[in-house]
Order: structure tokens, then sequence, then C-alpha cells
């Protein structure tokens, strides 16, 4: 059994490298969603452990939804990222300024 401690501390972490790769890398939008995918899975981790520490299930039920959102969010961000690479032949952050209409 992990103390509260060490799953907050872990999970403060992988918060810190998803934050950490939104301003380090500011040019792939995978990598940038990546990021993102990663500060969700670091409060998913806080959620599951609190709910466990207080012995309620509210907050691992909670990550069902979070998780279902991040999913769609993914697969829709994804989706428009291939058809950007099929219009412009890249997907760096500073050529998406001619999609300006």
């Amino acid at each position: 059994m992990l103390p509260l401690s060490h799953v907050l501390i872990l999970s403060s972490l992988i918060f810190a490298i998803g934050v950490v790769g939104l301003f380090l890398n500011r040019k792939n939008l995978i990598i940038l969603l990546m990021a993102i995918e990663l500060m969700l899975l670091s409060v998913n981790m806080n959620f599951v452990a609190f709910s466990h520490a207080l012995g309620d299930r509210s907050g691992q039920i909670f990550v069902f939804f979070i998780l279902t959102v991040a999913a769609a969010e993914s697969a829709i961000g994804l989706a428009i990222l291939v058809a950007l690479f099929r219009n412009l032949r890249t997907i760096h952050v500073d050529d998406l300024d001619k999609l300006k209409g």
C-alpha cells in the first residue's frame, strides 16, 4: 500500500513534465496534445488517490468521465491534425497562421 504523499508527488512530477512540455515545445501540435494528456493523467491520479484515501467512490467515477472527454478530445484533435497536414503539409504551430480567413 502506497501512502498518499507518494502518489501526490508522482502526480505533481507528471504534471510538471506536462507543463514543461507545453512551454518548451511550441512547434509540434502532437507533442502539445501529449503534454496536455499528461496533465490530465496527473489530475486523474489525484482524483483516484484522494478517492481511495477518503473511501469515497465518486472521485473514481469522475475519472471515467474525464477519460471519456480526453479520448474524444484526442480523436478530434488528431482528425484535425490529419486534415491540416493534408492541406498544408506541416503541423508546425507557426505555419497555422495561414488558416486565417
